[in-house]
């Protein structure tokens, strides 16, 4: 049995600000550091905005406004039902940019968070200047890989656990275990017995236990499953088949064991902008984690 715990577990303390903010329709939790152009920062699964707390100095001392986000679903923000499925998404990330007082921004996505950062990029150009994605391949190359690649198909297996009615209650168990299992096995064997990667699966399996997030966490997944096969996930994906015209910048893990390298480095055929793709050696599925402060320096490089 796993005890639930408080949202206020998310709410740690540091040079950082913590807000909530009205967006899309939800109240998101947000976590500020700096001032200057907006960087957006989205997390990927299973985490939260703790993701990304190396970074937010290092950005905000580099002149930017740094943003980490919780998802919807995840950490301190609104867990509604409903609205997990690629439109919406893609909806809150535009709705927090123009909730936040700007007009555009950098958009930094990682994993689940870069599929996000793609969808917003193709759905709304004009609010995304610049786009940074870790560890996810373009949904549409995502898709055509699952299809065509026998090895990424594998790869993405363990995930159609997640269609499983109330397998959410799988992943909480035992505090929330399973978790810790999923990130031991998609980071880097250098990494996963660091100091630094016991405090972040114990943050995680903690985040992961507040009410109704692990179940808003799959049904993510299970609208992407589940969309195939109806209308609304064909507009969504054609949709998306707008060519990318903002800069990006794409980091993929050598190692990851989820999305495959090469099926990460098929998606620039999708940019029409300047585009740069970069294999970091020795890095699994969670390049913000693992090497952070190599992450802060290409974003500052990227969006200076």
């Amino acid at each position: 049995m796993s005890e639930q715990v408080d949202e206020q577990c998310v709410l740690t303390e540091g040079p950082w600000e913590h807000r909530f903010v009205s967006a899309n329709g939800s109240r998101f939790h947000v976590v500020e550091q700096g001032t200057g152009p907006l960087v957006i920062l989205l997390h990927g699964f299973p985490e939260f905005w703790w993701a990304w707390h190396r970074q937010l100095p290092l950005l905000a001392d580099a002149g930017l406004r740094a943003v980490a986000v919780d998802l919807r679903g995840y950490g301190a923000t609104d867990k509604p039902p409903r609205g997990y499925d690629g439109f919406t998404l893609a909806g809150d990330v535009v709705g927090l940019i123009r909730a936040l007082g700007e007009r555009n921004a950098t958009v930094v996505g990682a994993g689940a968070g870069g599929l996000i950062a793609w969808s917003a990029a193709a759905l709304h150009p004009r609010l995304v200047s610049r786009l940074v994605v870790l560890g996810a391949a373009h949904p549409l190359r995502l898709r055509s890989a699952l299809v065509a690649n026998a090895a990424q198909r594998r790869a993405g297996s363990e995930l159609l656990r997640f269609q499983l009615p109330r397998f959410e209650h799988v992943l909480t168990r035992d505090d929330a275990a399973l978790v810790g299992a999923l990130l031991r096995g998609w980071t880097s064997p250098g990494f996963r017995g660091s100091a630094e990667f016991a405090e972040y699966e114990q943050r995680c399996r903690e985040a992961m236990r507040i009410p109704q997030a692990s179940f808003c966490a799959m049904e993510a997944y299970r609208w992407a499953f589940r969309s195939t096969l109806r209308l609304h996930g064909y507009r969504f994906l054609r949709a998306v088949k707008q060519p990318i015209i903002s800069p990006t910048l794409q980091l993929q893990g050598a190692l990851d064991p989820i999305t495959l390298p090469a099926t990460a480095q098929g998606s620039g055929r999708y940019v029409l902008a300047d585009y740069e793709w970069r294999l970091l050696d020795d890095v699994g599925h969670f390049p913000h984690v693992e090497r952070p402060d190599l992450v802060a320096g290409e974003i500052i490089r990227w969006t200076k």
